[in-house]
């Protein structure tokens, strides 16, 4: 089992040089990937244009993103993803999320909350016979359209998609559509069941998702949450104790990492969850921290 272990930026502002520099220093530090998010109304980047400057500027760096897939043209979606990853010589890595049901996120994304399941279910197997080059007609909940191609097509044959989520029914989507599953506030033994209902679903489809193909993307903070971010997290909890999903301090976010390698879980995306003052100082001691779990 490979582990590796990315860096998502949350909803920090990133402006040119910072992205620059932040790509510079996961490569010289031995990370594995950039993740940028796509919240609409959160002062951060576009992740697909965010991701294009980073990778022009760094050509060894993995360009992750947990993006919207509801509401999208998935033509234009289907064309702009492939041209990323044939740009950046095949390092996308796609991982698309319904979007927050809340707040301005809620309407923004244009898709009621209760609809987003549905347009995922539609929207990913066209996506995957426009990246693999088939003319594709499409009339359906997620757009309309005919004898559509793209081109250049991606460099990764195929282009894989993950997908997030712990409630069953985006653990059962996960299982028929995806390549691999990257949940957020959650537990090791949440994962460990939630992997069952996966896998079960993918068997059922008559698929597999890889092995190493299963991962968390886990928010941490260093010091004690202020009030704030605690009652931001709480209204995501589900009722579940905040310290149970978000820890706080680097000791404790190495030792939930041993605790979801040993579920069988590989592949991280660590996102603090308030901007560091300096991303190099908090790289470095991510590095010494948590860099030799790395496999």
């Amino acid at each position: 089992m490979k582990v590796r272990i990315g860096i998502g930026t949350g909803a920090a502002t990133m402006d040119a040089p910072r992205l620059e520099s932040l790509g510079d220093d996961l490569i010289e530090l031995g990370f594995d990937s950039l993740w940028l998010p796509e919240v609409l109304t959160a002062p951060n980047v576009d992740p697909l244009v965010g991701l294009a400057w980073a990778g022009s500027h760094n050509p060894g760096l993995k360009l992750g993103t947990t993006m919207l897939l509801p509401g999208r043209n998935l033509v234009r979606l289907a064309k702009q993803t492939a041209v990323l990853d044939s740009l950046s010589n095949g390092r996308l890595l796609l991982t698309f999320v319904p979007g927050l049901p809340r707040g301005a996120e809620r309407t923004a994304v244009g898709v009621p909350p209760d609809q987003r399941g549905i347009a995922i279910d539609e929207a990913l197997p066209v996506l995957r016979r426009l990246w693999a080059g088939e003319q594709v007609s499409y009339h359906g909940p997620a757009g309309s359209f005919e004898d559509a191609t793209i081109s250049p097509l991606p460099v990764q044959r195929p282009l894989e998609a993950w997908l997030g989520g712990t409630a069953p029914a985006a653990l059962r989507r996960c299982g028929r559509l995806a390549d691999g599953w990257l949940p957020a506030m959650c537990t090791p033994e949440e994962v460990a069941e939630g992997r069952k209902v996966v896998d079960g679903a993918a068997e059922e489809a008559g698929r597999q998702i890889s092995p190493e193909h299963f991962g968390v993307s886990i928010g941490y903070a260093r010091q004690r949450l202020d009030d704030r971010v605690r009652d931001a997290l709480r209204a995501r909890s589900k009722g579940r104790p905040v310290e149970e999903l978000v820890p706080v301090g680097l000791p404790a976010l190495r030792e939930l990492l041993e605790r979801f390698i040993a579920v069988g879980f590989s592949k991280f995306v660590l996102r603090p969850l308030e901007s560091p003052a300096d991303w190099r100082d908090e790289l470095e001691r991510l590095a010494s921290s948590v860099g030799d779990l790395q496999s």
